[in-house]
């Protein structure tokens, strides 16, 4: 099979917080060689893409904050897209609220005035914004958005909890389900991909990560190739005990070449 592009996940397949992975380099120099167009995918919502160009310059990659999609700047697309015109109510990080404001759009600390709520990963969380969720999402109408999936995030001083968790957290409290998750796995953020790549053919397309339920799964339900490597949170039981199978399975990117050649 021709490639012509490559979905490269971040953290856990490139970088373990600020260390890079080994391996690594030499995998991305190996795409860089086969002449593929790289994007960089990361499920981090609270960092904007020039943030990563410093993040990958220590696995010696050199990017610019076009070459970056994020679950802050997919999240920001898609309110931009449906809900430019609400006042939206954020439970996250500084960092998120920051990308929103950029974006012109409109965000309230009033559970009166919200239209849409939003949930990410926030240091602070508290039992007061499990109340102000009960309170939002009572009325059905009310739009409920995640940032990502992410239950778990590895890093340099082991795993935290993620947006994931909290987004389950307000899940559980208000019997509400979350109705859209704007990083990946979600078919948004594949189009947002494919369209930074120049659209080319999802099938001449690879993603490449270390989460099944993430990047693996955006890859199938997008038609892609789908490449794990177990240098992140799968390891060899969660693989064969999941349902979601990657096409080829690596050790780290240092064995990228087996998929081209």
């Amino acid at each position: 099979m021709n490639y012509r592009a490559v979905i490269f996940d971040v953290d856990g397949t490139i970088v373990r917080g600020d260390t890079p992975i080994d391996g690594a380099r030499v995998g991305l120099e190996t795409a860089e060689d086969a002449g593929l167009n790289r994007l960089f995918v990361s499920n981090n919502p609270t960092k904007m893409p020039p943030a990563y160009q410093a993040r990958l310059a220590h696995a010696g990659v050199t990017v610019t904050g076009d070459d970056v999609i994020t679950a802050g700047t997919a999240t920001t697309a898609y309110l931009s897209e449906f809900h430019a015109n609400e006042d939206i109510f954020l439970i996250g990080e500084p960092g998120v609220s920051t990308q929103f404001e950029e974006a012109g759009l409109s965000q309230t600390e009033s559970v009166e005035q919200a239209e849409t709520l939003v949930a990410s990963i926030d240091f602070n969380f508290s039992y007061q914004d499990l109340q102000d969720s009960l309170t939002i999402l009572k009325d059905p109408s009310i739009p409920f958005i995640g940032t990502d999936p992410d239950i778990i995030i590895p890093t340099d001083h082991g795993d935290i909890p993620g947006s994931g968790a909290i987004i389950g957290a307000i899940e559980n409290v208000t019997n509400r389900s979350v109705e859209q998750i704007c990083g990946k796995p979600s078919p948004y953020t594949a189009q947002l991909a494919l369209d930074r790549l120049g659209n080319p053919d999802p099938s001449e397309c690879l993603v490449v990560g270390d989460r099944l339920d993430t990047d693996i799964l955006l890859g199938k339900n997008a038609g892609m190739t789908t490449v794990l490597v177990k240098t992140g949170v799968t390891d060899n039981t969660t693989l064969s005990e999941s349902d979601i199978q990657p096409d080829y399975v690596l050790e780290s990117l240092a064995e990228f070449d087996r998929v081209l050649y």
